[in-house]
């Protein structure tokens, strides 16, 4: 179903509908760009850490805009042995609400709209007829405006109508150049008294005039008008007065004000929607999902935070249960099956044995799609194939249940270790964001951070090391870069090697980190700087917003890793550990952690809310708790694969004596040694 602002309104009754009812919810987006300065290759470094991730896609990718959001809902009949399928296909943009709501700005990256334009993407439909939207802070102020509004009017000070307080003390002060101006208005609603008709159209005027004019009336005619503002389709504007007696005057602000009240409610707009997924608790299903995320929350709930933990607790109060498609298929027991992970080869690959294509029907009203004839980014169609494929990969884990199952549902245990993981894309040794817990924190012993002069480029690392063997060169900016080498008791002896050099410097990744470290702490001890209200103003406050949101760290209680499945069912020869080689900030070594058994009892939190849902209502512990594998990967319009090969491994690089070519040609050139090599540095960690 393609939903726009003109029918917004009509479809919302059943986009709830389908909420309600869903087993799942799958969802997709579609931008205006990915990244604002650094391309796509710069901002996913190979061996960025998870904070180093967010912050780069929190800066460069997030003052884009999601224009077109994919909705599929999923329903299983049990009857018919199918899923019911609702699809929905949103096109949003920001309209302003009124003179005081936030004018939103965005950016467009030309590849980005090349791209869509290309694949058939309506524009007209997103800017001509684009479904509004307001974020929880935006929402709550533009409500406490109108409540002061409201106030002054029961206190007498002053109407929507009529605004002036002082109006009603004696005439207002007319400029010299305004008052034939005036005079003319004040006759022609003196002619209104004394004629049949009952209201009074004015000739559109300035602003200044129109404040004239209702200070003028309100203190010329204090009883028997009403005085209102009307605003015609061409955004023009002009006052209509009628005449009224006390109890119809009364009776037509009490209509205006809830014409307003109706009015900032379809300013909401989409953001409703986003609200009854929340508060719906149900699963959320994507594909390569991290932007989804993030924009989601960006553009529909509040500004991302600063730290990577308060994103956490702010996914999962909005979204308490996630799965990426992109990790659960690079992931064991799908991992050796899939050889590509992009979400139109893996639809493909799904189909075939040893899964199977889900049986599904389309509901009555609803557009149906048709797979082999491939509308690929359409949200709406994305987030129908990400659900199938969910489905079929759901499945297939229960081929080794005893008896095996033809249908797992959203709910298995099966499918728990996939939980809240989002898929991080060409990160070497970190396949992905754990949102109910600590990141993985692999041992980067082998790693070298080397700073060197800007005019250096890849041929100038690869002679610098090329006594050490296979290395890997990851790009950090024009004047530094990690080096992998292919042992780590290579790390010393290089380091030894550059003890005098002057043209460059090499130090340990754990120097590196350290650095870091230190650096920050000195951002953190700088001077705080205070308010109007004595206050020390703060970034992000976790505890609330001006919106009444709030969440509790004590609620981040969960298991932080995938749960081993459902015991007794499945054979033991599937349960291998790939975790135990991976250690926690809080450890002091390597620990497997297995998910709360209790934790399916977990009360919901409920959190209040001032906005018009009292949405977020949902910070369910038990159903975040299963924790599981999950990817961030950038999304890019020539596919989700661009940057690496679809398992996301990378492999070893043989350092040549002398390589020729420009640094914008090294990912060219890793791609044809990655190919030729068959050592691979990192494989995704078993969940089975």
């Amino acid at each position: 179903m393609e939903v726009t602002r003109r029918n917004f309104k009509d479809c919302l009754s059943a986009v709830y509908c389908a909420i309600e009812e869903a087993d799942f919810l799958a969802i997709d987006g579609e931008f205006s760009g990915i990244s604002d300065g650094p391309n796509v290759s710069a901002l996913t470094n190979g061996l960025d850490t998870p904070e180093e991730r967010y912050t780069k896609l929190k800066k460069h990718s997030m003052d884009f805009l999601l224009f077109q959001f994919g909705l599929c809902t999923f329903k299983y009949d049990q009857a018919k042995s199918k899923y019911i399928i609702k699809p929905f296909n949103f096109y949003i943009f920001p309209k302003p609400f009124n003179r005081t709501s936030p004018d939103i700005k965005f950016i467009c990256q030309s590849s980005s709209i090349d791209f869509l334009a290309s694949q058939g993407f309506d524009f007209n439909k997103v800017f001509c007829n684009g479904i509004p939207y307001l974020n929880q802070n935006e929402e709550a102020q533009l409500r406490e405006q109108m409540e002061e509004r409201r106030n002054q009017h029961a206190n007498g000070v002053g109407t929507p109508s009529f605004i002036s307080p002082s109006s009603s003390k004696g005439p207002a002060h007319v400029p010299e150049e305004h008052k034939d101006f005036i005079n003319k208005v004040i006759e022609k609603v003196e002619a209104l008294f004394t004629n049949s008709e009952k209201t009074l159209d004015l000739e559109p005027c300035t602003g200044f005039q129109r404040k004239l004019i209702y200070q003028t009336l309100n203190w010329k005619f204090p009883k028997g008008l009403h005085v209102e503002t009307v605003e015609t389709e061409k955004k023009e504007r002009f006052i209509q007065v009628s005449k009224v007696d006390e109890e119809e005057r009364k009776r037509r602000e009490q209509q205006k004000l809830e014409r307003e009240q109706e009015e900032l409610n379809d300013a909401v707009g989409f953001s409703r929607v986003i609200h009854a997924i929340s508060k719906s608790g149900k699963l959320v299903v994507g594909h390569n999902m991290l932007l989804d995320v993030m924009h989601t929350i960006h553009q529909f709930y509040c500004s991302l935070p600063e730290d990577l933990k308060d994103f956490k607790e702010v996914t999962m109060c909005l979204f308490p249960r996630l799965l990426d498609t992109k990790l659960m298929a690079s992931t064991q027991p799908f991992k050796e099956l899939i050889t590509n992970t992009s979400l139109a080869e893996l639809e493909k690959q799904l189909k075939e044995s040893p899964f199977k294509s889900p049986q599904v029907e389309t509901a009555e009203g609803f557009h149906s799609y048709d797979t082999a004839q491939e509308q690929l980014h359409e949200a709406g169609y994305d987030a129908y194939i990400t659900g199938l494929c969910f489905i079929s990969m759901a499945n297939y884990l229960g081929s080794f249940l005893t008896p095996p199952k033809a249908y797992i549902s959203a709910r298995s245990k099966l499918i728990e270790p996939f939980f809240n993981k989002l898929f991080l894309m060409r990160i070497i040794d970190i396949p992905y964001l754990n949102i109910t817990g600590p990141d993985l924190q692999p041992k980067r012993d082998h790693v070298l951070h080397v700073t060197f002069p800007k005019e250096w480029k890849t041929s100038d690392i690869y002679q610098l090391f090329s006594a050490f063997g296979n290395i890997q060169v990851s790009w950090i900016d024009d004047t530094s870069a990690f080096v992998s080498l292919s042992q780590t008791d290579q790390v010393q002896i290089a380091m030894n090697t550059s003890r005098y050099a002057e043209s460059y410097r090499i130090q340990t990744y754990a120097e590196y980190i350290q650095g870091k470290q230190q650096e920050k702490e000195k951002v953190s001890q700088t001077p705080k700087t205070w308010g109007e209200d004595s206050w020390v103003k703060s970034h992000y406050t976790p505890s609330s917003t001006s919106a009444g949101f709030g969440f509790s760290r004590s609620l981040r209680k969960r298991s932080i890793s995938p749960v081993q499945g459902e015991q007794g069912e499945l054979g033991d020869s599937l349960i291998t550990d790939g975790w135990s080689n991976f250690s926690y900030p809080d450890s002091r070594g390597s620990k497997k952690m297995k998910t709360d058994a209790s934790s399916e009892q977990a009360n919901t939190e409920a959190i209040e809310s001032k906005t018009s849902e009292g949405w977020l209502k949902t910070a369910d512990l038990s159903d975040a708790a299963g924790s599981s594998p999950g990817p961030d990967e950038d999304k890019s319009p020539e596919g989700e694969d661009e940057f690496g090969d679809a398992d996301g491994t990378v492999t070893w690089q043989q350092a040549p004596s002398t390589v020729h070519g420009r640094k914008g040609q090294k990912n060219k050139k890793k791609q044809t040694e990655a190919a030729e090599s068959t050592t691979s540095l990192f494989e995704v960690p078993e969940v089975w």
